[in-house]
């Protein structure tokens, strides 16, 4: 029998497929945006050369960026020149790195009157977050319970400064610092005042001492603030340290970022991400050919970063 399409036939079948097609278009679009994550690049891979990490940052379609404490030397009497820059290239300041927090009872007023200058710089940049570190972990054992609350109550104090000027201040847990285990960790978050210091969660520092960083985004929901999108190989080819590792591009390291980024959706997530690699990890790499990559990643992943 000879099959014969009439002409309406031939039109609702044709909007039906165009439809299909929308549809899947737009159900692809909303694959890619499904993430309510807000993804920026950290410019320290650019070893303190700040107008070519904001330039080459920009150049890839990311809208945020991390600043580190290097740029409040040469602009902090002149924000408004790195604040025009940052605006010439549609960056938002959304993160800064204040720097080390001091435990020693003698020096507790001079680092909260450090991490207050750099939140004002921070408040003239159009930016609403400082990050906190401490590098005073002992060299020869455990640091105590008392040291790590000890950190936290010295980050309140600063904390309780900042948001008064309308700036959040998050803690960023590391290696060979205090809160490298995710016990010290949890030591340190619990005895943080929520009101006034929020955990920013780097998820290569977390897994490297001994973490999982998709538990803890569920573990730390309500005190996350920010986080960074961090890799890390471990342990590395040819290195007799079997704990040796190297932080590397998003999807070149051991971090299983996949289960982040699906944690992440799990707790309706709406802050930054910020994608963080300390240097240039290879020979023949440069910090926007390891961006790129970073970016591919996340393309491949369905995160958008725009």
């Amino acid at each position: 029998m000879k099959y014969s399409l009439s002409r309406r036939s031939f039109l609702q079948q044709a909007g039906l497929l165009t439809s299909a097609t929308v549809l899947g278009s737009s159900l692809d679009l909303f694959a890619f945006k499904k993430s309510g994550l807000q993804v920026g690049y950290s410019a320290i891979t650019w070893g303190g050369k700040d107008t070519d990490a904001i330039k080459d940052i920009s150049s890839l379609g990311f809208q945020g960026i991390q600043l580190r404490a290097n740029a409040f030397g040469p602009y902090r009497n002149k924000p408004s020149e790195l604040k025009a820059e940052l605006d010439a290239h549609q960056l938002k300041l959304v993160m800064f790195s204040s720097g080390n927090v001091e435990i020693d009872m003698d020096k507790e007023e001079s680092t909260i009157n450090m991490h207050t200058a750099h939140a004002s710089f921070v408040k003239a940049l159009g930016g609403s977050s400082i990050q906190l570190t401490n590098n005073a972990r002992p060299k020869d054992r455990k640091p105590t319970t008392e040291e790590l609350k000890r950190l936290a109550q010295v980050m309140n104090e600063i904390g309780k400064q900042t948001a008064a000027m309308g700036i959040q201040a998050t803690y960023h847990n590391h290696m060979h610092q205090l809160g490298e285990t995710p016990e010290e960790v949890d030591i340190i978050v619990q005895e943080m005042n929520p009101k006034y210091v929020k955990l920013l969660l780097d998820v290569a520092h977390y897994h490297q001492g001994g973490g999982d960083p998709a538990k803890a985004i569920h573990q730390y929901k309500d005190r996350i603030h920010a986080l960074h999108l961090k890799d890390v190989r471990c342990p590395l080819p040819g290195n007799s340290d079997p704990k040796a590792y190297k932080f590397v591009e998003l999807g070149q390291g051991n971090v299983n970022l996949p289960a982040v980024f699906k944690a992440l959706n799990e707790i309706h997530f709406k802050g930054w991400g910020i994608i963080e690699l300390d240097g240039v990890p290879d020979q023949g790499k440069t910090a926007l050919s390891c961006a790129e990559t970073s970016k591919k990643f996340l393309q491949e992943q369905k995160i958008a970063i725009s």
